[in-house]
């Protein structure tokens, strides 16, 4: 009579189970049902607001400089009247946020979107979120926050 090694089998059994996995693993992706235009202009207002809230985010010419590639020439032209201290591409007050996400996003033609943008302040005496939106348009294959609307 024989005596089989038990974890001889069981590693042969896993073995063939991860090959099966690996295997089979990319036939079951989940398909991305939002329109390239969305998945682009998200994108750039995510970096946008990633750079925007680990800077300076009162207006200032200087704090633009960095900002400048994700806006139109239109929108940094009419943040020249900015007031000192506010931040026009949040609340447009000094009453500045502590986090963003962003949200959903809703196409006006292919070469304009519309982002939502969900600011968040929380600390002791204060929980509150407030939605904004950005108007997204595609110049030179590139897109470029054109408004903030709040």
């Amino acid at each position: 009579m024989r005596i089989r090694n038990h974890r001889s089998v069981d590693f042969a059994a896993f073995f063939v189970a991860a090959v099966f996995a690996v295997a089979f693993s990319g036939s079951c992706s989940v398909p991305n049902l939002e329109a390239p235009e969305c998945t682009e202009s998200r994108g750039t207002v995510k970096e946008f607001y990633s750079i925007h809230f680990g800077n300076e985010m009162k207006y200032s010419p200087e704090s633009l400089k960095s900002k400048e590639k994700f806006l139109t020439p239109e929108l940094i032209a009419s943040l020249a009247a900015t007031p000192a201290g506010t931040d026009p591409f949040t609340t447009g007050s000094a009453d500045l946020p502590k986090a963003f996400r962003v949200g959903g996003c809703t196409i006006a033609d292919p070469s304009k979107t519309e982002v939502e943008i969900v600011l968040f302040w929380k600390d002791e005496s204060r929980s509150e979120e407030r939605k904004i939106h950005a108007e997204v348009v595609k110049r030179d294959d590139k897109w470029l926050i054109n408004k903030i609307l709040n």
